[in-house]
């Protein structure tokens, strides 16, 4: 089995799942390596991006989230358009290239307030992607509407939208999903989000948030559906494994995910992942000494600038959400590998030391 990987040949689930429980650390992590390393050589990608909240107000309370607030609650908030405008403003002065923007589940914000939000963004802008809105975010959305997933993302593609972050995947598991995030859109309906985006034209991310109650074939489980989508639509960009952080939930008495466990994650998704372009090492919930070490491991991608990061952060992630872009450069260099400034669909822009290999 691991020649087979060595030789990049695809894994089955039970082989992945072999990998997973038995595989030695190192092992598994030379196998990823080189399946990033004949895609992206010594390259390790960074960005110049901003994360937006729109707002916190959401209906899903999820039991790992320490970001959402009820509506009515004191701490609530809810930004207008034209306030998300002067922040895009601000991040496109100060270089953005990309906008990620996230929200809840808002029980009343209408379809017209997400497009004024993008056109006004656009505007502010104009050189920086917007990816907006996680796939959940986007099934509630339509639901409320009454209208369907395909028609509110056609229109928010004719606002602006370029992109899909992939937030609110969690882990697919039904079991997971009813003792965790019962209120939130299930795994199907993640997936066809991601399915209608990339119909349209609009490029995805995909997530997993590990180190909580899930087991190990719940994690294959959950790479093997994304595979599946891959090779269906061919639709997705990067991968982005979460590591929960657990201080400040209703899930604090849990221990969460080690380091060794987050190198492992992100090797086994590396080879699981065969048609996914990026695995990306986020380096907020990994930290940045475990996220150096991952571009060893699978990962070839740390991420951005960030600025002010809140969903993790108010869970108790270790990280600081903003650095500047040399702070990212000396972290890649650190690591031994190549820095590469990127922009949200992954093309370079910096000279490059040759050809990149097909990604």
């Amino acid at each position: 089995m691991a020649e087979k990987a060595r030789g990049g040949e695809r894994l089955t689930a039970s082989e992945g799942l072999l990998l997973a429980r038995e595989a030695d650390l190192h092992l598994l992590g030379s196998l990823a390596n080189a399946a990033r390393e004949r895609r992206h050589g010594d390259r390790a990608y960074l960005i110049n991006n901003r994360h937006l909240n729109y707002s916190n107000v959401c209906l899903a309370r999820c039991r790992f989230c320490a970001f959402a607030r009820s509506p009515g609650a004191p701490d609530a908030y809810t930004l207008t358009p034209q306030e998300m405008e002067e922040r895009g403003r601000r991040a496109a002065e100060e270089g953005a290239v990309e906008l990620h923007i996230v929200g809840g589940l808002h029980p009343d914000l209408p379809l017209s307030y997400y497009l004024e939000m993008l056109r006004r963004l656009r505007q502010a802008a104009p050189a920086a992607a917007l990816k907006a809105f996680s796939a959940v975010e986007i099934a509630h959305l339509a639901a409320r509407q009454g209208t369907s997933v395909r028609d509110v993302l056609a229109q928010m593609k004719e606002a602006g939208l370029a992109m899909l972050p992939g937030g609110g995947a969690e882990i697919f598991a039904p079991r997971v999903r009813r003792q965790l995030c019962p209120n939130k859109p299930d795994a199907d309906a993640y997936l066809e989000v991601h399915r209608q985006a990339h119909h349209l034209g609009i490029p995805t991310n995909a997530t997993m948030l590990y180190g909580h109650i899930e087991t190990l074939e719940e994690r294959v489980d959950h790479l093997m559906r994304l595979r599946a989508l891959q090779d269906e639509t061919g639709g997705l960009l990067a991968f982005v494994p979460l590591a929960f952080s657990t201080a400040r939930t209703e899930l604090a008495h849990l221990p969460g995910a080690t380091g060794l466990d987050d190198l492992r994650t992100i090797a086994l998704s590396r080879l699981v992942l065969d048609n996914v372009p990026h695995i990306k090492a986020y380096r907020v919930t990994l930290g940045p000494k475990v996220a150096q070490v991952a571009l060893w491991y699978g990962a070839d991608d740390l991420d951005g600038t960030i600025g002010e990061e809140k969903v993790a952060h108010q869970a108790g992630a270790p990280s600081p959400s903003a650095l500047f872009l040399d702070d990212l450069r000396a972290l890649i260099l650190e690591a031994g590998r190549k820095p590469l400034l990127r922009d949200a669909l992954y093309r370079p822009l910096e000279a490059t030391d040759g050809p990149a290999q097909a990604t």
